[in-house]
Formats: C-alpha cells, structure tokens, sequence
C-alpha cells in the first residue's frame, strides 16, 4: 500500500471515528433528561408505595436530608433522607439504608418509617443475590418483605430483630439464611438511628443540621 493509500485509509477511518462519536453524543444529549426523569418518576413511584401520596402534601423528592453514619446506614457514603409532612407536620420518612453483607454483596434498601417509629414498609432498591434463592427479598419475588410493614423496635423487642435460625422473629428465606439476616440487620439499624435522630431528621431546613 502506497503512502499515499494509507494518508487516505487514515483519514476515512478518522472520519468515521468523529461520526461515530458525534452520533453518540448526540443521542445521550438528547435522551439524558429523559432518562433522568424516567428515573425519577420511578423512584417516586417507590417512595409512594411506602408513604401513600393521600398520607402527606409535601414534594417527597423535594423535602431531602443528606445523612451520613456508617455504624448505622451501612456506608461511609451520603445517603438520602426522603421527608413526609401534613401541613408542615412530619407524617413519615423514608431512608436509603444499605446492607453491606448480603451473600453476594451490598443491598440498597428503602426503609419507610412512620412518625411513630413504626415500619410503613421496607422495599429493595438493588442487590446482586443469587437467582431463585437470594432474590425472594424482591416483592416481586415473594412477599417475605412485605412482613416488615407495622413492625418497630418495641415490636418484637430490640433482641428479637434477627432471623429465626439466630434465635430471632423473622423468617429466613428457603434456601438462603444470609441474605434475609443481612437485611433484617439493616432494618433494624435504619430505627435505631431514627430512634437517636428523628428531631433532627425532621427539622426544617433553617433549623437542620447533620444528624
């Protein structure tokens, strides 16, 4: 191949490059907020399947607290604190707590909690268990989460909060004790801090501070 051929081959392989690139930009720009919102929409759709929208008049996505508390939430990172009111009265929240020990790895879990430190419901936001065994904490795989709903730290009583292979109230999955324990754990450590921090949880915006 000529010099002159490879100047050519170069430049139409360059081409291409630049087209296929621009092509790509392109197509993120023009469905990233689209694929934000969908996000957003199905988050909320989450959210609301713990606090009713009937339940409160405040913008759930709106009414945030950043939080952090590795002891408690499972990660050195932020997480997310999604606050309910009635008339500017607090009503529930819901936070994003994790299970760091699950069989296969961390789960991200949604823990709704009424004002009452009761349970309005725990949803699983992620996990990587395994297939037909770990993956029964997923409503749509098993109504096993749903059993936490109503539930709080008076009910059963603080040593009780464990699967029942440990002694504890809660069923363990057929199959798979590790990974219901994990998020038993979990749950039980999201009340615990809302137990330490619910004034501050709850605090308007001019009166918050790091809980």
């Amino acid at each position: 191949m000529s010099y002159r051929q490879s100047l050519i081959t170069a430049a139409i392989l360059l081409l291409f490059a630049l087209v296929g690139t621009a092509m790509v930009a392109y197509t993120y720009d023009s469905t990233r907020e689209r694929i934000a919102e969908n996000e957003r929409a199905t988050l909320l759709r989450k959210l609301h399947r713990l606090i009713p929208p009937e339940s409160h008049d405040n913008v759930l996505l709106q009414d945030t607290l950043q939080v952090q508390n590795h002891t408690l939430l499972g990660t050195t990172d932020p997480v997310t604190v999604y606050r309910a009111r009635l008339h500017g009265e607090p009503v529930a929240l819901v936070i994003e707590a994790v299970a760091p020990d699950g069989y296969s790895g961390t789960i991200r879990l949604l823990v709704g909690i009424n004002i009452d430190g009761r349970l309005s419901g725990v949803r699983v936001v992620s996990h990587r268990e395994t297939p037909g065994l770990g993956d029964a904490i997923e409503e749509e795989r098993s109504d096993w989460i749903l059993g936490f709903t109503g539930k709080s730290l008076q009910d059963p009583v603080l040593q009780k909060w464990a699967v029942k292979k440990d002694g504890g109230a809660f069923d363990q999955l057929t199959g798979a004790t590790i990974t219901p324990r994990a998020v038993v754990k979990a749950v039980r450590q999201a009340l615990l801090y809302y137990r330490d921090q619910r004034e501050a949880l709850f605090a308007t915006d001019e009166k918050a501070s790091q809980p």
